[in-house]
């Protein structure tokens, strides 16, 4: 019971990488390399929601772009 109250103390932070992934992190921690603090701190279940809400294209960044019309300007994306 007393680890089950700690959590519900928890504070955590919502970081977020150069590929627009979001991710939960403990706020007494530091964000681990490549993530970056998302400017969000709350309970669990508040930076899920937040997360949920802005999250919504699971694809990397990356992916995203290359995905774009005319990324490849007509360019094989095998590289053929």
């Amino acid at each position: 019971m007393e680890l089950e109250d700690e959590e519900d103390r928890q504070e955590y932070k919502v970081v977020v990488n150069d590929e627009e992934q979001y991710s939960l992190w403990r706020a007494d921690y530091e964000a681990p390399a490549g993530w970056n603090d998302a400017g969000v701190r709350g309970s669990e279940a508040q930076c899920l929601a937040y997360i949920e809400k802005v999250w919504t294209d699971m694809r990397p960044l990356s992916l995203r772009k290359a995905m774009e019309p005319g990324a490849h300007d007509g360019a094989d994306p095998c590289g053929a």
